[in-house]
């Protein structure tokens, strides 16, 4: 994550045109003069509560941000109570089940390492009502995720989305061998198996939704997502577990300007980078830039499954690929090539006679799915 200091003065872009040619302009960026506390995450009143504390660094930088590590960070109610939440690595901190009540207002506390003190406003909890559906469509040469949800009692109005992404995927070779002790011999079911396995992915984009406008809290086909037709996620199974929130109308408008400043930029016809207002302050300098918005609410959550065979046949879906070699057993190069398992056979050669002559191999990367993923079936999985 790289943050601009937007609140520095902007450079504003000038063009030239001559005979209808335009030169292309570069800005200078001014730097910020310090590193910001950057604070990801919310206060799940139903569940585990998750917070991110990271810093901001230089527009050059290449590597990860850094994170703000061995940090104290506490969830305080109104009325004095305190929960701790424990820190599990790269500035992440976890409270396994908050349960925050509904008619109490809550704030984020943060004393970092070096001493400085940090704390949120106090929250009203929301109330997220249920995922009214979650639905999938095959249209022109994607895969279309939607979301719909409705409040029966008009008080959500603002609503956010994020997602948890698995999908099963296929090795480009299938191995009916395997490389053991210096003998090839054939797989059995107790062996590790690598034709098969699964990956996720979380949602990285700001998902929003607003019925202020609307005659009715509802929401209706929110698309979440695009899936291409020939990506690997839907190249077998593919599953999406979609969570919902409500939020405050502030935490929606911070939520905005944040999808603006970071999707939007980047042509002349877009808007202008913003500086975000955080209700999340320093308590140790009142004039330090803070980054992030903290709001408290429910979690609501609904999954479904898009099955290959579901989707329209003259669709060419992904199928990975790879090349084979070979390697005979007569020329006594069979422990050369096996041995340190970054080959691996995948079938045997047979001639005219009953015993195989040569075995047919791949990469690792080719044969064993679990250098891309795991292969240990979701808990979910159906």
């Amino acid at each position: 994550m790289k943050i601009r200091n937007w609140k520095n003065p902007i450079v504003w872009l000038v063009m030239l045109v001559f005979s209808g040619c335009v030169d292309p302009y570069f800005p200078e960026v001014q730097e910020s003069p310090g590193s910001f506390l950057v604070v990801n995450g919310f206060l799940n009143a139903n569940g585990p509560t998750t917070i991110q504390l990271l810093r901001t660094q230089s527009l050059n930088d290449t590597g990860a941000p850094p994170a703000e590590e061995n940090a104290t960070v506490i969830v305080e109610s109104e009325h004095g109570e305190r929960f701790g939440l424990h820190e599990t690595g790269y500035g992440t901190y976890r409270h396994p089940n908050l349960q925050l009540r509904g008619d109490m207002k809550y704030r984020l506390y943060i004393r970092t390492r070096s001493g400085s003190e940090y704390a949120s406003d106090y929250v009203a909890v929301k109330t997220s009502p249920a995922i009214e559906s979650v639905n999938w469509k095959a249209d022109g040469e994607e895969v279309k995720i939607y979301v719909s949800s409705q409040d029966p009692n008009n008080n959500t109005h603002y609503y956010k989305w994020d997602y948890e992404e698995t999908w099963q995927f296929r090795s480009a070779l299938y191995s009916v061998l395997i490389y053991e002790n210096g003998q090839v011999r054939f797989r059995e079911p107790s062996d590790v198996p690598i034709a098969y396995c699964w990956k996720s992915a979380n949602s990285t984009r700001v998902e929003i939704g607003s019925s202020v406008k609307l005659s009715e809290d509802r929401i209706s086909d929110y698309r979440l997502l695009s899936i291409p037709y020939n990506s690997e996620k839907v190249s077998m199974k593919y599953s999406i577990l979609v969570k919902q929130y409500a939020l405050t109308r502030e935490a929606f408008e911070y939520l905005e300007m944040l999808k603006k400043n970071t999707e939007n930029i980047g042509t002349l016809f877009d808007p202008l980078p913003s500086q975000l207002t955080s209700n999340i302050h320093s308590l140790s300098n009142p004039e330090e830039t803070v980054i992030g918005y903290i709001s408290a609410t429910t979690v609501e959550t609904k999954r479904v499954f898009v099955d290959s065979r579901d989707l329209p046949r003259d669709w060419r879906l992904y199928y990975p690929s790879c090349e084979v070699d070979t390697v005979m057993i007569k020329s006594g190069q069979v422990d050369e090539v096996f041995t340190g398992g970054y080959l691996i056979p995948v079938d045997e050669i047979y001639g005219t006679g009953p015993s195989p002559i040569g075995y047919t191999y791949g990469t690792r990367p080719c044969v064993d799915c679990t250098t891309q993923g795991s292969n240990v079936k979701p808990a979910f999985w159906e």
